[in-house]
């Protein structure tokens, strides 16, 4: 598989038979390896071939939302048990989910109704027995006080007895005032407001009586369980009625007629319980029966949405062809690999056979300087580094693709910040468990987070591996080392010696044979080494990944120009860079293989301050004077070299193309593609010198300002494997360490699990987070920006597989 440059990619026309045209664009829908360009741009979707079709399965698809909302409320979950089973047509869909949504429709009215009513049903009953206790409590007080009344007036009269109780127990019951009443129930939130305002509205000439209701009950409105008061009002008058009927109408209490006779409220409140019966029954059963519909529709439905989705796709790529009247065809045109012609043909001979056309289709490969899509031919281990790639920019077509380098650069610069074995291994086993169970997890839906990591599990796992690695070589384990290759080369100079930093060690045998030696993580007061050797190799890797980038931006623009002489653009950023931060790294090599204390940073500062002076005890090695004025030289010349030469070759070129000098023969289609890219800007435009001049200036300055800004951007390398480091031995010492310090198991055990969480939570967490987008910058502004430009657009073939489930 080549990744450094996109596949080659060829404008290609297709003339269609109409009969086949259908089965043509499916089979190339299946394939995914054809990108249709429409030829219908000054048409709007309405004047295209094929807009009833598309609006035909806009509403099955409306539909289908619908049948999917029954199945949401009713909570049942889609099942896969028939799907691609049944081979059902567009046609018979139609018709069927017509018929569902009819059947549906009718069934949810149907069970509107019928909840209605068992709710008021429901609602009645409640108003017969609270009132009806109410009303059975009264009459019993009632009753008790008549008997008591009479008992008082048949017995001695006293002449102190009151006249006016005798004639109240004797009086005529026709002639006494029956008050009037009206129950029914009133949410209990708004039964105290509804109280006061039946109080203001009869200026307190009704008397009402609430009794609570101990069960939730149905809200007729909106269907939500709320708690309600079943009450009863007495007044008396036409009018006081009619405002307590208004009042009610207000609060959304519903009213319910009441009988004081009590043979009647038993009658009536087993009518009641008999139609509610009846009712549940009938409720019961046309619930069963939906829900055997609904579980019936969800065994078809993923067949039935992938259908439609299909349908919808296939006309709407259908509608970016030409419809040619008089040759009864659909032309189009689209790009596709040159690999993938053979497969593209054996497509429309099948669906010339299967459709029954006469005619078969026509493929035929058009010249054009149009510049092609990119595409590259990725796997589910290449494809997440590529995507990192992609989101900075598309490669232009054959660009070189940063993709390659970054399989293995990003995890390792990844390593370098984040570099210890312990929480490399932490990190590599959190993967494997996505690595592991890929296919099952493929298959879900995943969270935005768990989705993201679950798409770059193969780049965590290789940032866990380098981790490892380079925890290796810093001897690093939870930031604290080990003597795992062998034992240290210091000793104490005397047993005395404890807790010896630099003072009190020597060496005393050869040296730790891989990676940092244990003793210098005692080192960081006194000496330090490890913080050292971090430093100067964050410099090593930022030069040599920086002159890669400038090794590559030199093939590419051979490629592109096809020119031999493109050299003379990168010659000299060569020179520059290398005659200052190429001349640090070789410093750097060479004091760490000789041992020198030369001061590398004096070595520098006066290269250029004073470059005739000697150098002393920071001299590394003979001759090293010269070789510096011979650096600086070079890089006080690079800088004019990188300005003039290109835009005077420019300008020749120019005057050349115009005599008819650059005329030559042209070989295939890649070649012209490549003279037109190359000439694009330059046609037949007048030749602009000084804004060419501008331009290339402006480049100059970027690039020198760059390689200073670059190579100190690279110390981030350097800073953050520090940070990581001490974040590690502060939990370490100051949780894990002080927790054991008490000799309390209590105390341990909140220690380790502080440490824990600590640990996972800032180190595996956060830090892996930093690190991955500080790796990411120097990939995109550090080494990219060297030779990428990312202005191509991407391959986006017509493919059923990049159908989702959330498309309408």
């Amino acid at each position: 598989m080549d990744l450094l440059r996109s596949e080659p990619m060829q404008l290609v026309q297709l003339i269609i038979p109409i009969e086949s045209a259908h089965r043509t664009i499916t089979y190339l829908g299946d394939l995914g390896l054809f990108q249709f360009k429409d030829l219908n741009l000054e048409k709007s979707p309405f004047q295209r071939t094929y807009a009833a079709q598309i609006k035909r399965c806009g509403e099955m698809a409306r539909k289908l939302r619908f049948l999917k909302e029954q199945m949401m409320k009713a909570e049942f979950t889609r099942s896969t048990r028939a799907t691609m089973c049944s081979n059902i047509n567009l046609d018979e869909l139609e018709v069927k989910l017509g018929e569902l949504e009819a059947e549906l429709e009718e069934m949810n009215t149907n069970t509107e109704k019928l909840q209605r009513s068992y709710n008021e049903l429901l609602e009645y009953k409640l108003v017969l027995q609270k009132a009806g206790e109410f009303f059975h409590s009264a009459q019993n007080s009632a009753t008790a006080h008549q008997k008591k009344l009479e008992e008082h007036i048949h017995g001695e009269r006293s002449i102190d007895s009151p006249l006016l109780l005798e004639q109240e127990a004797f009086a005529d019951p026709s002639k006494q005032v029956k008050l009037g009443f009206v129950s029914g129930l009133v949410a209990r939130e708004k039964s105290m407001a509804f109280e006061r305002f039946l109080f203001r509205a009869t200026r307190g000439n009704v008397f009402l009586k609430q009794v609570v209701v101990e069960n939730p009950v149905t809200d007729q409105l909106s269907g939500n369980e709320v708690e309600k008061n079943v009450f009863v009002i007495f007044y008396s008058g036409e009018r006081v009625k009619n405002k307590i009927l208004k009042i009610c109408d207000a609060f959304g209490a519903n009213r319910y007629p009441f009988i004081d006779d009590i043979g009647r409220q038993y009658e009536m409140i087993t009518e009641v319980s008999g139609k509610l019966a009846e009712l549940k029954t009938t409720v019961d059963v046309g619930q069963l029966h939906r829900a055997n519909l609904l579980q019936t529709i969800g065994y078809e439905f993923d067949q039935w949405n992938l259908l439609v989705k299909q349908e919808k796709f296939i006309y709407h790529t259908l509608n970016m062809l030409s419809f040619d009247v008089t040759k009864k065809c659909l032309v189009g045109e689209g790009w596709c690999p040159v690999y993938a012609t053979s497969q593209i043909q054996n497509a429309l001979y099948r669906a010339t056979l299967d459709s029954n056309s006469q005619i078969g289709a026509i493929f035929q490969v058009l010249h054009t300087t149009e510049l092609p899509p990119t595409y590259f031919r990725t796997n589910k281990f290449t494809s997440a580094f590529q995507e990192i790639v992609d989101a900075y920019g598309i490669a232009k077509y054959q660009e070189v693709n940063p993709g390659v380098f970054t399989i293995v650069t990003f995890p390792f610069l990844f390593a370098v910040m984040f570099g210890d074995w312990g929480h490399g291994i932490c990190l590599f086993l959190a993967t494997l468990y996505f690595i592991l169970l890929e296919k099952k997890l493929s298959g879900q839906k995943l969270g935005d987070i768990m989705e993201m990591i679950f798409g770059g599990r193969y780049v965590i796992m290789m940032m866990a591996l380098f981790s490892i690695y380079t925890g290796f070589i810093y001897n690093e384990f939870f930031s604290v080392p080990f003597e795992i290759f062998g034992r240290s080369a210091y000793g104490c100079r005397d047993p005395s010696c404890r807790d010896a930093t630099t003072i009190g060690l020597i060496k005393v045998r050869d040296a730790y044979p891989f990676g940092v030696d244990p003793k210098w993580h005692g080192t960081r007061s006194e000496l330090p080494f490890l913080n050292s050797l971090k430093m100067k190799m964050s410099i090593l890797l930022g030069v040599a990944q920086m002159n890669l980038g400038i090794i590559v931006s030199y093939f590419n623009a051979k490629f592109f120009q096809n020119d031999v002489n493109v050299w003379h653009q990168f010659v000299p950023q060569i020179i520059f860079l290398n005659s200052l931060f190429g001349y640090l790294s070789l410093l750097i090599i060479v004091k760490w293989c000789t041992g020198s204390q030369a001061d590398l940073y004096h070595v520098m500062i006066y290269m250029f301050l004073s470059p005739t002076d000697d150098l002393g005890e920071n001299q590394l090695f003979i001759g090293q004077k010269y070789l510096q004025l011979l650096l600086v030289s070079l890089a006080l010349v690079a800088v004019p070299w990188m300005l003039f030469p290109k835009p005077f070759l420019l300008k020749k070129q120019h005057e050349e193309r115009h005599r008819g000098q650059l005329y030559a023969m042209l070989d295939s289609a890649d070649d012209m593609f490549e003279l037109e890219t190359h000439d694009h800007s330059h046609g037949q435009e007048e030749f602009e010198f000084s804004e060419i001049f501008v331009h290339q200036l402006i480049h100059t300055i970027e690039f020198v300002l760059g390689a200073v800004s670059n190579t100190a951007s690279y110390l981030r390398l350097w800073a953050l494997s520090l940070a990581h480091s001490e974040l590690s031995s502060v939990f370490y010492d100051k949780v894990l360490l002080l927790a054991m310090g008490f000799n309390n198991i209590v105390i341990l055990i909140i220690g380790i699990v502080v440490f824990i969480f600590a640990t996972v939570g800032v180190l595996l967490v956060m830090e892996t987070l930093s690190a991955f987008l500080h790796a990411l910058r120097l990939h995109w502004v550090e080494f990219q920006n060297k030779f990428y430009a990312g202005d191509g657009y991407k391959f986006s073939p017509f493919s059923f597989g990049l159908i989702s489930e959330d498309d309408d």
